[in-house]
């Protein structure tokens, strides 16, 4: 990538991965934001010691093929690892110009890959990182989960704040953490994003409300960065992420998925997992059917071209 390059549109809108791509996307226009870029890339870099055991053979991005990757929203506060309290698999494919979005309910009760417990699918980063989460949710939806992508979610309002604040359109009036969101359009500084997101217990639909402020704030993120008057702010945002985003993506691979797949975002299916919340030994869980489990994955399957 030159340094003049020109500024390019983000491919996806609603996702985790586009916040790496927003950013290599902004407008490259001096050598200085190329050099913050890489530097925040390779900050960002978190390689893990897994194969995936539903891919015969490494995914080619270069080839343009469907891959899948897993956005873990982690609520890490110091001292703590933390959970992923936000679980997204997005099913990228090309040729089919489409991306199948699926947010998993983190309550949701699966097997736990590597514990040989069934729990919370949410407890899988708590007990073994991104690895045993990607292992659990590659089992869950048998299908393979080739990258990931982590944010911190207590920092994420450093990048909030870095991209001057944010508007979202909240269609439920409530108060959290000492903020009061009135229903209709609401500005969001960092702090108030956080709270806006974190929200779960007043809201009538629970996790999957919740679930939709956080995608409200990377869609807002996404408008902000992606504006020209960003720009002079790049230097904040780059380390904003550097400090938040972590991903076994690499630069190269960033590249390739921006330049071979960036025509996908015009065509974005949100999926919902249909379950029933109940009691076991006195835990609430997120229990879905056997019937609704292979829907998913079937879908995701033929999404990812592995049927």
């Amino acid at each position: 990538m030159r340094a003049n390059k020109k500024k390019k549109r983000t491919w996806l809108r609603v996702t985790g991965i586009v916040l790496i791509l927003l950013l290599i996307g902004i407008g490259v226009y001096a050598y200085s934001v190329y050099n913050s870029l890489t530097n925040a890339v390779e900050t960002m870099h978190h390689p893990v010691d897994r194969t995936s055991e539903k891919r015969t053979e490494e995914v080619s991005l270069q080839n343009k093929q469907p891959f899948s990757v897993l956005l873990l929203g982690v609520d890490q506060r110091k001292g703590d690892k933390g959970r992923s309290d936000t679980m997204i698999v997005l099913s990228i494919n090309p040729k089919l110009n489409s991306v199948k979005m699926l947010s998993i309910p983190r309550d949701t009760r699966t097997e736990i890959v590597g514990k040989g417990t069934e729990d919370k699918i949410n407890h899988a980063y708590a007990f073994g990182g991104e690895e045993m989460a990607m292992n659990t949710v590659e089992q869950f939806l048998d299908i393979p989960i080739d990258y990931f992508v982590r944010v911190n979610m207590e920092g994420f309002k450093d990048i909030v704040d870095a991209v001057g604040g944010i508007t979202v359109d909240n269609d439920l009036d409530f108060s959290y953490g000492g903020y009061h969101f009135p229903k209709g359009e609401v500005t969001l500084n960092g702090k108030k994003a956080l709270a806006y997101t974190r929200m779960r217990k007043e809201d009538p639909r629970g996790d999957f409300g919740r679930q939709i402020r956080q995608r409200q704030i990377i869609q807002g993120v996404i408008k902000e960065g992606a504006s020209l008057s960003s720009l002079a702010n790049y230097s904040d945002i780059f380390s904003a992420l550097g400090k938040n985003v972590k991903t076994n993506l690499t630069f190269d691979q960033m590249v390739s998925i921006q330049k071979n797949y960036k025509s996908v975002g015009g065509n974005i299916d949100q999926m919902t997992i249909k379950g029933n919340g109940t009691r076991i030994n006195g835990i609430y869980y997120f229990v879905v059917p056997s019937d609704e489990k292979e829907r998913l994955q079937t879908e995701m399957k033929t999404q990812l071209e592995t049927t």
